[in-house]
């Protein structure tokens, strides 16, 4: 019984001030990104005021252009701001065809940040506090993980910081986690930024391109169907073990 409620005790230890320091810098980094009013500043109003100079810029120092997108980036998905698509649609417009490479590098980056922050932050807690409905989502998911987020980072039906931190509540390995998020978000990368290479004139021309085009069927059903794709295995294995005959110690029972 005593040794019962020193590991429940221990369970309940806060995390360490280490711990806290990283997810603690991501949240003032969210924080910081709205209090300074940077959400309004950052915009398709703004980017396309300032489109020419941001183009002469790049083509004069094309390798300083790379790695400034790619650290914006990465602090865009770390600390969860809002701006992802604009980036990833003006690394188009901007960048070309190199700006697929540093979004997928810089997003898988960024996603594997959170995930260790809020692996840190959250896990233990949510095991205390919540421990039957945190055992039935660690089973269902962990079962099938890889398969499981490369469906979800297929089809941008959830945000993208929340796929990030589920996996980080489960016994998920970490390289899984960056490996079914890297592979993931190629096509939709892909997509995006063929998108953002038709805004290069109308940005040009300092206007505000439409971006219902987003979420036009010839986008969204060819993303859906390769999430249907990634879960195959995981209904091919469950049919497979429907099929399997029960032990004949069941049916004598």
């Amino acid at each position: 019984m005593g040794n019962k409620q020193t590991n429940r005790a221990l369970c309940m230890k806060p995390p360490t001030l280490k711990r806290l320091l990283f997810p603690a810098m991501l949240l003032a980094g969210l924080t910081l990104f709205f209090a300074s009013g940077a959400n309004e500043i950052i915009s398709w109003g703004f980017l396309g005021t300032h489109y020419a100079a941001i183009k002469t810029f790049v083509g004069d120092h094309i390798w300083l252009g790379y790695l400034a997108f790619f650290c914006s980036y990465v602090l865009a998905v770390a600390f969860s701001l809002p701006i992802a698509s604009l980036l990833t649609l003006t690394g188009g417009a901007v960048l070309g065809w190199p700006a697929v490479i540093l979004v997928v590098a810089a997003a898988t980056t960024g996603a594997g940040l959170v995930f260790l922050a809020a692996r840190n932050l959250f896990t233990d807690l949510l095991r205390h506090r919540a421990a039957t409905f945190f055992a039935k989502l660690e089973k269902g998911f962990s079962e099938n993980a890889f398969f499981y987020l490369l469906a979800l980072r297929l089809v941008p039906a959830a945000p993208f910081w929340a796929v990030n931190i589920v996996p980080a509540l489960t016994r998920m390995p970490f390289r899984q986690f960056i490996g079914a998020t890297c592979l993931g978000i190629i096509p939709g990368t892909a997509i995006y930024i063929s998108v953002g290479r038709g805004f290069d004139p109308i940005l040009a021309a300092g206007k505000t391109p439409d971006l219902v085009v987003l979420t036009s069927p010839e986008i969204l059903l060819p993303l859906a169907g390769l999430g249907g794709l990634s879960l195959l295995p995981i209904l091919v294995r469950r049919w497979q073990a429907a099929k399997k005959p029960a032990p004949k110690g069941r049916h004598n029972e």
